[in-house]
């Protein structure tokens, strides 16, 4: 099978689909790696690096996307529409639900859309999304703590205070990967967290692992409405798998909140959990809103690509593997988690959750799979 590797467009995504020993692994398989110049280089891996493995370099991208597969970090942006055909099958985070336009264009041109983020594991979890949640997770607090500052537009708190001052409020809202990651740092630093959550067993497990360092609610509407209002910075990490995220922060929320308070909206790839929430990139990372300063950048850990890439690709390869010697139809036969990873195929969109984000016919993978 040829497997292309695009150079990434996404403002300031440095990160790359596949590292110069995945791409080892494929070519001593008998595959075609068709890497796109300067593809590796903000991860830190030169052309050199995979040209020495037998990938081949190619410096127009369309050689690149004519792949069979094609492997990327982000969803295509517009620019890269042009290169979606029928038969292509797209291997990345696509995060259809808060993408109509992407989702209509795969539709269309029959491309066959795998998705990082709905890939499942045998405990139900989500493998593939997991390091870029920890990551994102444990660069909330960090960015957060930076809107604080008042040249940032923040209130000029520091989280951990000094002695003789208070320490910074954190609510995090969400205790599953990004939260618990996002707990984790804000603790360290010296805040007071806040963990809610829908889940009882969640909060249990939290209160283990993090005992009375931090405080756990339950996610009702009154406990998201005070302990917001109280907040110095709030992580929005709510997660439905393939779905569009809830919006559990009202515009009210956020009117709540004190002046020079911080959102991080982690969520945002899904559309975010905030009323508030619009995309933000690397170049302009925050606006204020209602005077609270919101961090909403959708690709968060491109921002540490060489920590991201590695941690990507440790879980990515064995899908790529799989699909390069078996097909996505063979894979998805064998493989009922990867097969929850299809949004799309052949023309029909086969995630029940993008289909009811915008309106589209679902159709089971199985009855698809059969024609």
């Amino acid at each position: 099978m040829r497997i292309g590797v695009p150079k990434e467009l996404k403002s300031h995504e440095y990160r790359v689909a596949l590292t110069p020993s995945g791409a080892a692994q494929l070519v001593t398989r008998g595959h075609t790696v068709l890497v796109q110049r300067g593809a590796g280089e903000g991860s830190g891996f030169r052309d050199a690096d995979y040209a020495a493995v037998g990938a081949i370099l190619a410096e127009d991208p369309a050689a690149v996307w004519a792949a069979d597969l094609v492997v990327k970090v982000k969803e295509p942006i517009a620019a890269e529409f042009v290169h979606l055909r029928p038969g292509l099958t797209l291997f990345t985070f696509l995060h259809l639900a808060a993408f109509a336009p992407l989702t209509g264009v795969l539709l269309e041109r029959e491309v066959d859309g795998l998705a990082y983020e709905t890939i499942t594991d045998a405990t139900g979890s989500l493998p593939l999304l997991r390091p870029m949640s920890e990551i994102a997770g444990r660069l909330a607090p960090q960015v957060g703590a930076q809107c604080l500052e008042r040249s940032r537009a923040g209130k000029g708190l520091l989280l951990g205070g000094v002695p003789g001052t208070r320490r910074g409020r954190v609510a995090v809202i969400g205790g599953g990967v990004v939260g618990t990651a996002a707990a984790r740092i804000a603790v360290g630093l010296g805040a007071k967290v806040t963990v809610l959550d829908v889940s009882a067993r969640r909060m249990h497990q939290l209160e283990e692992i993090f005992g009375s360092a931090i405080e756990t609610l339950d996610a009702n509407a009154e406990n998201v409405r005070t302990t917001v209002a109280e907040a110095d910075l709030v992580i929005g990490a709510v997660l439905v798998p393939g779905g569009i995220a809830p919006k559990v922060l009202r515009r009210e929320h956020v009117k709540s909140m004190t002046p020079g308070s911080v959102i991080v909206d982690v969520a945002v790839d899904q559309g975010g959990c905030a009323e508030t929430t619009r995309a933000t990139t690397h170049d302009a990372p925050t606006f204020v809103e209602h005077d609270v300063v919101h961090y909403c950048v959708a690709n968060m850990p491109g921002a540490v690509p060489q920590t991201s890439t590695a941690a990507l690709t440790n879980v990515t390869l064995p899908i790529v593997l799989r699909v390069a010697e078996l097909g996505l139809r063979g894979a998805a036969r064998l493989d009922p988690h990867l097969a929850a990873g299809i949004n799309t195929f052949g023309g029909a969109c086969v995630c029940e959750p993008v289909a009811r984000a915008h309106g589209h016919a679902y159709s089971p993978l199985a009855d698809v799979l059969a024609r």
